[in-house]
């Protein structure tokens, strides 16, 4: 079985995702809680980036980052808002996350 519109199958494109730790950070952020409640205003992903490198992840979470984490599902984005929520498919890569998230002590560079 492959994604709709990819040629790639459901654990190829869920890794394809997670290889980024950008991706990853905000896809455990939602975990829990959806970071666009918080009254802070920079993000999980925004808060552990340098100040002069914020615009190109901006940037890039604008152009790459979000685009392929809601063209595969795990995340719904409201582009004029610029709020994002869970995906119809997130709880597909819970237990992925779960996994990372509780486990980051033991993975290389936190897993995050």
């Amino acid at each position: 079985m492959t994604s709709p519109g990819t040629n790639q199958r459901p654990l190829d494109v869920t890794l394809d995702i997670l290889a980024n730790h950008y991706r990853r950070r905000l896809l455990i952020a939602l975990l829990e809680h959806n970071p666009q409640d918080d009254d802070d205003t920079q993000t999980p992903v925004e808060a552990t980036v340098e100040d002069g490198d914020l615009e190109t992840l901006r940037v890039q979470m604008t152009h790459v980052h979000l685009p392929k984490m809601e063209d595969a599902g795990f995340i719904r984005w409201n582009r004029e808002m610029n709020e994002v929520r869970k995906g119809p498919r997130f709880d597909e890569i819970r237990p992925l996350l779960e996994l990372i998230h509780n486990h980051s002590d033991e993975l290389p560079d936190g897993g995050l």
